[in-house]
């Protein structure tokens, strides 16, 4: 652990701002957004850039691979519960797709921040290296965030299928 003093401010400064930041976002999940399919590529494709860039200057060695399969696959499978905790439906009026996110989904990042958080302030006491375990915890962003969002497009299209047959037929 770091030293006393600057182990706990640094502990409360973090716990501060990711309960101001969940405030607010808690507060604006209230509100049903438009989803937009074209779009839900987006935000993988960015973040997949960065880690490949992550991963190219600071390449994983021999084993440390295998964690990073491990990593992405156990992103992925969080991913896929964050995208079926959205609630997802289709405007009986315009046909148009609305999302609403779920508090549970925002608590999926949460656990994930302080979880990052707690390995990084105690990961040499651990013997842990840091710029490892930060690949490994990309990695299960980027499966999470891909995964999710191609489970809100599958789940999406679905529902606007279904959707649209019902009302034309």
């Amino acid at each position: 652990m770091q030293g006393s003093a600057g182990g706990y401010t640094s502990y409360i400064i973090w716990a501060v701002l990711i309960c101001v930041v969940l405030a607010l976002r808690l507060r604006t999940m209230n509100r049903a957004r438009r989803l937009r399919l074209e779009t839900l590529w987006i935000i993988p494709a960015i973040y997949g850039a960065f880690t490949a860039f992550l991963l190219y200057e600071f390449p994983l060695h021999g084993l440390q691979w295998f964690y990073g399969a491990i990593a992405l696959g156990a992103g992925g499978l969080v991913g896929w519960r964050r995208g079926m905790l959205m609630q997802i439906n289709v405007d009986p009026d315009s046909h148009a797709l609305n999302q609403r996110a779920s508090p549970a989904a925002i608590l999926f990042i949460l656990a994930i921040l302080l979880v990052r958080r707690g390995l990084v302030f105690e990961a040499g006491a651990m013997g842990l290296n840091v710029g490892v375990l930060t690949d490994l915890l990309v990695l299960f962003v980027l499966g999470m965030f891909s995964v999710a969002r191609l489970a809100m497009f599958l789940r999406a299209r679905r529902m606007l299928r279904a959707h649209l047959a019902e009302t034309f037929s």
